[in-house]
């Protein structure tokens, strides 16, 4: 039974959404925006920059809603797991949207266009140990 459960907890989690912050960017060649001029340049990194924002946000969305399912399928009734849908769609165009910033970002700097592109903080450093 101990194995049973063990392995539903596993296929469970391994179904969840990701969240947001957790999905790298898929490479976009820069090649695409050679011929844009820095005012094009920045116009599309904002118009990309706002489907990425939305992307994030349903992206979180469904992560809260996997985790809420999952806890309920573990702790309280087991077909909840059925209410755990993942997140590969959305998963991929969050993934798509990120590597064009990344390669608007690349041919603003080689073109020397000045535009300012916020990035995520990184990750506060795990507390140090006490031994």
């Amino acid at each position: 039974m101990r194995i049973v459960a063990v392995a539903l907890i596993a296929c469970l989690l391994a179904s969840c959404a990701s969240s947001s912050d957790k999905i790298a960017a898929s490479y976009v060649s820069p090649m695409q925006y050679d011929n844009y001029n820095c005012r094009q340049l920045a116009d599309e990194a904002q118009r990309v920059s706002a489907h990425a924002a939305q992307a994030a946000g349903a992206q979180d969305n469904q992560a809260t809603k996997d985790t809420i399912a999952t806890t309920a399928a573990i702790v309280i009734f087991w077909p909840a797991a059925f209410f755990v849908q993942g997140d590969k769609q959305n998963a991929a165009e969050l993934a798509r949207l990120k590597g064009e910033m990344d390669a608007i970002e690349q041919v603003s700097i080689r073109k020397q266009c000045g535009i300012q592109f916020q990035h995520a903080p990184p990750p506060p450093p795990p507390p140090p140990s006490q031994q």
